[in-house]
């Protein structure tokens, strides 16, 4: 309104158009509609606050988006709309004294409204109610007083209106930006939550706004994903970096050699899902709790598919959030016990890895101990040996599964193992030995150098 206004008014004074009579005949009319304009506003804004009684009454019978506001703060949202209306009709007055007060008003709207979390549609809705009163109550005051006059203001509604989408656009440009601010705080926020949790520095006392947060239960059971993938940057991810089996959400975090995963398995002591009787208490409970989190594990990383060459390492089952630090460090530890060539590892299942590469020092001085004497004999012979040993290991020390893995004669294998046991000085029948060799062997296959 207020830019349409000035332009008319400065036609009055600007060089004569080409067509001079239309456009006199329309400035005559222009400048007794903008007189009856500024007449019947005048009269509005010694009725403000008569005006913003009806404003906020009809808020909060007619927009919904608004009337949890009205009830909490009524006094903060009288005062927001009385200074709207104070501005936007004393811009129909003084449009150049007015306009930036107006602007100014019309944005801090918009960005409160998106704080509050007050709909976009609702606050247009507001504003283009507002405009549609104010018209209303300027055709009413000129038809009441000078009926005459009431034609005129046709020259002048679509300055109102314009005015009235031009505020529209003030108030949705700031509501996005506050709305754009406002995600990037939370999620900031949560990032660093999430940062703190894996890190272990979370305060206890953080914990339950941490939880609230996140939307995780605080006395939940946790395990922790760990991966790397050499075909993907971890900071320039927008969306998870590996799709999971079905089951609670994830919640993923980018780290500077590896990105992880909180993987949420249910609260501590939950009732069986197939049942309603809640769990026994005590120990039995403690159980039932910590059998479900580890059969979650398991069904998850048989069900996991991973891209070719990529690495996952997937922690033991953790109680609560505080403990998430514990796992993602457990998580680390799977991920190094993962094979160079990529794969899945639950560390549940590979501790005696675990072991070997928590401690890669004594690892190697472990596997030179052990398997050393086999660096004199020729590569190739020495690498058949290791393979004899590693496939009977696997097959549970039986020489003809070992074998048929090895597609050799099970006797093969026996001789293989008896050169081994001549060469170290080990009997892969005594248990101590048998889990030197297993470890050592581990180092090997897991160790640098």
């Amino acid at each position: 309104m207020p830019q349409v206004v000035r332009s008319r008014v400065r036609a009055l004074h600007a060089p004569p158009p080409v067509a001079p009579v239309p456009r006199r005949f329309r400035s005559l009319a222009d400048r007794e509609a903008v007189a009856v304009l500024h007449r019947a506003a005048r009269v509005l804004v010694a009725a403000l606050p008569e005006l913003t009684d009806r404003m906020v009454e009809a808020l909060r019978e007619r927009e919904p988006g608004y009337r949890a506001a009205i009830e909490a703060d009524p006094a903060e949202i009288w005062q927001e709309v009385h200074q709207s209306l104070r501005h936007n009709v004393g811009s129909l007055i003084q449009p150049r004294e007015f306009r930036d007060a107006a602007h100014r008003t019309s944005r801090r709207i918009g960005e409160v409204r998106a704080e509050q979390g007050v709909p976009l549609d609702a606050v247009l809705h507001a504003f283009r109610m507002g405009g549609a009163m104010v018209w209303q109550d300027l055709v009413d005051e000129t038809a009441r007083r000078h009926p005459e006059d009431v034609r005129l203001l046709v020259h002048v509604a679509a300055d109102v209106w314009n005015f009235v989408d031009e505020h529209c656009g003030v108030v949705a440009d700031a509501y996005r930006r506050a709305e754009r601010r406002l995600a990037w705080r939370r999620e900031n926020r949560q990032r660093l939550m999430t940062a703190a949790l894996l890190d272990g520095t979370a305060q206890i006392a953080d914990l339950p706004d941490t939880a609230a947060v996140l939307g995780l239960p605080e006395d939940g059971r946790y395990a922790v994903l760990a991966l790397v993938d050499a075909r993907r940057s971890p900071h320039g991810a927008t969306h998870p970096p590996l799709e999971l089996p079905a089951g609670p959400d994830a919640l993923w975090h980018a780290g500077p050699e590896a990105e992880f995963a909180i993987l949420p398995l249910g609260r501590g002591g939950d009732a069986d899902p197939g049942t309603d009787e809640p769990a026994v208490s005590g120990e039995p409970e403690r159980a039932q709790a910590v059998d479900a989190g580890d059969e979650a594990l398991l069904a998850l990383a048989a069900e996991l598919r991973v891209p070719p060459g990529a690495r996952v390492g997937i922690s033991s089952a953790v109680d609560g959030l505080a403990a998430v630090g514990d796992a993602r460090r457990l998580a680390e530890t799977a991920l190094r016990a993962c094979p160079a060539d990529g794969g899945v590892v639950l560390l549940d299942q590979q501790l005696p890895a675990a072991l070997v590469v928590s401690s890669p020092g004594l690892g190697t001085a472990l596997a030179h101990r052990v398997l050393g004497p086999l660096d004199r004999l020729d590569p190739s012979d020495r690498d058949v040996l290791i393979d004899t040993l590693t496939a009977w290991f696997d097959c549970d020390g039986s020489a003809p599964r070992a074998g048929a893995r090895l597609y050799c004669h099970r006797n093969t294998v026996l001789n293989r193992l008896r050169r081994f046991e001549q060469l170290t000085g080990r009997c892969l029948t005594r248990p101590s030995d048998a889990v030197e060799v297993s470890l050592a062997l581990a180092a090997r296959r897991l160790l640098p150098g």
